[in-house]
């Protein structure tokens, strides 16, 4: 007997709210953060290890390949930062409509943006 029913939701025709794509981005910035610290673990160690080590860590660090890198660690840090600042709102019982959702996940958007491009005009 085969089974004609459709398949819901169609993932052709569903969109994600800004919210559940927000949602997931905190999520994958979670396992990029990690990552990302035991990069930064690895450059104490090599800090520690001596002067040529320390030398060779930063010819690294100046390569184009561990710039980005460092770049999407600070998009992701910052990413942290205001969802969690989103999330301190919420504990407070603010914002649950609909209106209110969208309108703090584009303006955590815009936030992650300024903050990241700040921080890597100082930096870099």
């Amino acid at each position: 007997m085969a089974n004609n029913r459709p398949l819901s939701p169609h993932l052709q025709i569903y969109k994600l709210p800004i919210t559940g794509l927000i949602s997931i981005t905190h999520r994958l910035t979670g396992v990029f953060l990690t990552i990302g610290l035991m990069g930064f673990v690895w450059m104490l160690a090599q800090v520690k290890s001596g002067m040529l080590d320390f030398l060779a860590m930063q010819t690294q660090l100046h390569s184009l390949p561990m710039q980005l890198l460092l770049s999407c660690f600070i998009y992701s840090l910052m990413f942290h930062l205001c969802h969690g600042i989103r999330h301190l709102i919420w504990d407070v019982g603010q914002s649950f409509t609909r209106e209110k959702l969208t309108y703090y996940a584009v303006l955590e958007l815009i936030l992650v943006l300024v903050l990241t491009g700040i921080t890597l005009a100082v930096i870099l």
